[in-house]
C-alpha cells in the first residue's frame, strides 16, 4: 500500500490526517460500568456442547483453534447469543484490565481461561513493537495471569508477521513465528520445546511460519509466509507494502512436525508463494492438504505412516480471472472447496467466490458477489477468507475495498451459488457465525470512515478510522445488535466467542481487548 496506490487521493491527505473522534466513555462502557462475566448459567452447556464435538489435535473449547477448527471455517455451534432474535438489544462492553500490544488472536480453553497472542503487528505508536508473546488472562477482567516472550525483532533482526494460536488436545500450547515452532506449558507460560524450521528457497530472514494447523493424528502442519526479497519493513502488512513496489515474493514452503518432539517429519516446496493459511479437511481416508497460493488452489495430501507430504497432481483450481490478484484462504462447504479472490488490491476487477468440488476440480462456480466493475470504490481488497456454514449451506464474503459483505447461498448437489444478501459493511475480518443451525448469528465488524470517501487502505494504514461489532441474522443480514464503535480491530483479527455470550475484541493499537455481550434491551421508562 505504498503511495503510487493511493495517488488519486493524495490530496486529501491533510485532511484525513485527523483521527475520528471516539467518546472518551462509550455509553457500552458506561452501561456495563465494570467487568462481564457472561451468563454464567451458559458455561456448563456450552462446554458440554462443544466437548460432544469431535476436534482431534485440538483442545474441545469454543474456540481452542485458531479459527474454530482445522478447516478454519468461522463457525461456532457452542456459542450463545444472549440477546433477542425479535425485540431490540443493547451491548455491554468492558476493557481489559490489562495491556496487550499488538494483539492478533485471543482464543478459550476452559471457561475464565484466555489465551492471546501479540507484540507482532506494528502501531503508528509502536513500529518497533517487541514480540511475539502468548499470554494467558482471566476471560472476564482481562487480568493478565502470565505473558512469555518468545523474540525481539528489535534486537534478533528477524520478520516477525502475525502469528496465530492453537490449543492442543492435552492443553499445550503449539506457536510458531519467523523461523521456530515451540510448545509452551499451557498452565504455567513455560517453553516447553523449541524447534528451528527450515525456509526452504527464500532467505531464511524473509520467512515467518504463521500458519500452524493440527491434522486429525495430531501433526503439526505448517507453512510459511514469505517476505519480498530486499523488504526491511516489519508485520505482515510488509508482504503488501513491498510487493506493491515490485519486489519478488519468493516460493514458500510446507512442513510436517511431530507435536511431542517438534522434530520435521517432512518439508515439500511449495511451487509459488502462499500468503494466506492452508486448511485440513478429511478426504475418504485420506488427510487432505488445500493450499491457497499465489493464482492457484492446490491440494496434497499427509500420510501419517509413510510420514510424508505428497501432491495431487489430480486437483488444482486456478481461481483468478484477468485482473484480480492473489487468493485468500480456503473454505470447506460439504463436497466443495471455496476461495475468494482479491487477496491483495486490485484495481481492475471486483473479488469473487470460486467453489471446486472436491472428486473433481473441473467442476466449478463462480460468483462475483459485489459486481465485476469496481465502481466509485476503485479497488476490490478481499484480504479475509469465505466464512462457511456447511449446515446451511451458505457462504460469507467480505471485500472491505468495495466496503460490502455478502451472504451466499449454495446448492450442496450442483454448487451454483446465488446471492442471499448484500451489505454495504466495512470489515477486514473473518466472518463467524455463532448458535445453533436454526438460529444462527453471523458476526461482523463494522468500520466507520471520517470521511466517506476515503480510501480504505489509507484509513487502514493510518488506523484512521473507528470499529464497531454487530450481531445479525446469518440467513438474512438483518442486524440483531450493534456496539458502539471503538479502536480499530487488528487487521485480519476475529471476534471470537467466549464462554456466556461475550465476544472478544482484539484493537490494534495497544489498547488491549473488549469483552462485549449483547442482551436484550430494557423497556423504556
Amino acid at each position: 500500500m505504498k503511495a503510487h496506490l493511493l495517488l488519486p487521493i493524495a490530496a486529501l491527505s491533510a485532511v484525513l490526517a485527523v483521527s475520528p473522534v471516539l467518546a472518551e466513555n462509550p455509553s457500552n462502557l458506561e452501561a456495563a460500568n465494570g467487568p462481564i462475566p457472561g451468563d454464567v448459567a451458559l458455561y456448563a452447556k456450552e462446554l458440554a456442547c462443544q466437548q460432544a464435538i469431535s476436534t482431534p489435535g485440538y483442545f474441545p473449547s469454543l474456540n481452542g483453534a485458531e479459527i474454530s477448527d482445522a478447516t478454519r471455517s468461522g463457525m461456532f455451534p457452542c456459542a450463545t447469543f444472549t440477546g433477542s432474535f425479535d425485540g431490540p438489544n443493547a451491548v455491554f462492553a468492558f476493557r481489559s484490565l490489562d495491556d496487550y500490544p499488538g494483539i492478533s488472536y485471543i482464543n478459550n480453553r476452559r471457561p475464565g481461561e484466555l489465551y492471546i497472542v501479540g507484540g507482532e503487528y506494528p502501531t503508528k505508536d509502536d513500529p518497533n513493537m517487541v514480540g511475539p508473546y502468548i499470554a494467558k488472562a482471566d476471560a472476564t477482567t482481562g487480568k493478565q495471569v502470565w505473558r512469555t516472550y518468545l523474540d525481539n525483532f528489535n534486537v534478533s533482526g528477524r520478520w516477525i508477521g502475525n502469528a496465530n494460536l492453537n490449543i492442543l488436545a492435552d492443553g499445550n500450547i503449539a506457536f510458531a513465528w519467523s523461523s521456530f515452532v515451540a510448545l509452551l506449558d499451557g498452565d504455567t507460560g513455560e517453553i516447553l520445546k523449541l524447534n528451528s524450521l527450515p525456509g526452504g528457497e527464500a532467505p531464511i530472514e524473509d520467512v515467518n511460519y504463521k500458519h500452524l494447523t493440527i491434522a486429525p493424528d495430531g501433526t503439526l502442519i505448517l507453512k510459511t509466509q514469505t517476505r519480498p526479497v530486499g523488504c526491511t519493513l516489519q508485520g505482515t502488512m510488509a508482504i503488501i507494502e513491498c510487493s506493491s513496489q515490485g519486489m519478488t515474493l519468493p516460493n514458500s514452503v510446507m512442513v510436517a512436525v511431530d507435536p511431542v518432539t517438534l522434530d520435521v517429519l517432512d518439508m515439500y516446496q511449495l511451487p509459488q508463494t502462499a500468503a494466506s493459511p492452508h486448511i485440513i479437511a478429511p478426504y475418504g481416508d485420506k488427510i487432505a492438504i488445500y493450499v491457497p497460493m499465489f493464482d492457484m488452489l492446490a491440494r496434497y495430501f499427509w500420510d501419517p505412516e509413510a510420514k510424508k507430504i505428497t501432491a495431487d497432481d489430480t486437483w488444482v483450481g486456478r481461481p483468478l480471472a484477468e485482473g484480480q490478484k492473489a487468493l485468500t484462504a480456503p473454505t470447506i462447504i460439504g463436497d466443495w472447496v471455496a476461495v475468494q479472490t482479491n487477496g491483495l488490491i486490485s484495481k481492475d476487477k471486483g473479488s469473487s467466490v470460486v467453489v471446486y468440488h472436491k472428486d473433481d476440480v473441473s467442476k466449478t462456480h463462480t460468483i462475483f458477489p459485489f459486481g465485476e466493475e469496481l465502481g466509485l470504490a476503485g479497488i476490490s481488497w478481499a484480504p479475509p477468507k469465505p466464512g462457511a456454514d456447511p449446515e446451511n449451506n451458505m457462504l460469507y464474503s467480505a471485500d472491505m475495498g468495495m466496503k460490502q459483505v455478502a451472504g451466499i447461498k449454495i446448492d450442496p448437489a450442483t454448487g451454483e451459488l446465488s446471492t442471499a444478501f448484500v451489505l454495504d459493511n466495512i470489515t477486514s475480518t473473518f466472518q463467524p457465525v455463532f448458535g445453533p443451525a436454526d438460529k444462527r448469528v453471523l458476526v461482523l465488524t463494522n468500520v466507520k470512515l471520517p470521511i466517506a470517501i476515503e480510501p480504505v487502505p489509507l484509513a487502514i494504514k493510518s488506523s484512521n478510522y473507528s470499529e464497531q461489532v454487530t450481531w445479525r441474522d446469518a440467513a438474512t443480514g438483518k442486524i440483531l445488535a450493534e456496539s458502539d464503535f471503538f479502536e480499530p480491530l487488528s487487521l485480519n483479527s476475529l471476534t471470537p466467542p467466549g464462554f456466556g455470550g461475550r465476544v472478544y475484541f482484539p484493537t490494534a493499537e495497544g489498547k488491549g481487548f473488549y469483552v462485549l455481550q449483547p442482551m436484550p434491551a430494557a423497556p423504556a421508562q
